[in-house]
This record gives structure tokens, C-alpha cells and sequence, in this order.
């Protein structure tokens, strides 16, 4: 059970953004955001949008950092994927 972070490397509202995923569970998740202090507004499908200023404070709080690619491949091997148009 581990929450993965990608880098800030995602564009929008003048800033740049991480996903945040859990390879176990969306309570795994959600509680970590909590602990993070992000916002459940936050929270789009399958992970959470951080943004960079808070990239340091997600690992330090343990979340594992890995590429995009392999972010989406362990969302989507333990069944949590839930891409854009497909029901929740």
C-alpha cells in the first residue's frame, strides 16, 4: 500500500501540477490528502491535483515519487484507473 507522486510538470490556472494515486485504495488516498492538507475539490476521478509548492510536503509525508508513465501503470494495475468519460 503506497502513494505514488508524479512531477510538477502538468499546466493549469498559472501553475504547475502532480497527481497524486494510491496503488491500494481511494480511503488510502484520500486520507493522505487530508494529512497533506489538500482540498477534496482536489480530487478528479482516480487521483488528486497538487500543486508544486506542495510537491516536497507530499513526499515528505511519504509519498513515493515516480514518472507519469509509471504513476498511470500502477493506477491502473491495482484497478483504480478511471479515465475521463468512463463511469466512476
Amino acid at each position: 500500500m503506497t502513494v505514488y507522486i508524479d512531477p510538477p510538470t502538468w499546466p493549469g490556472h498559472g501553475s504547475l501540477w502532480s497527481h497524486l494515486v494510491s496503488d491500494a485504495s481511494y480511503t488510502e488516498l484520500h486520507t493522505f490528502a487530508e494529512r497533506l492538507g489538500v482540498p477534496p475539490r482536489a480530487f478528479e476521478r482516480d487521483h488528486y491535483d497538487v500543486p508544486s509548492e506542495r510537491y516536497g510536503d507530499a513526499v515528505r509525508l511519504g509519498a513515493l515519487e515516480i514518472g507519469s508513465k509509471e504513476l498511470v501503470r500502477r493506477l491502473t494495475e491495482a484497478g483504480l484507473r478511471r479515465p475521463k468519460g468512463r463511469p466512476a
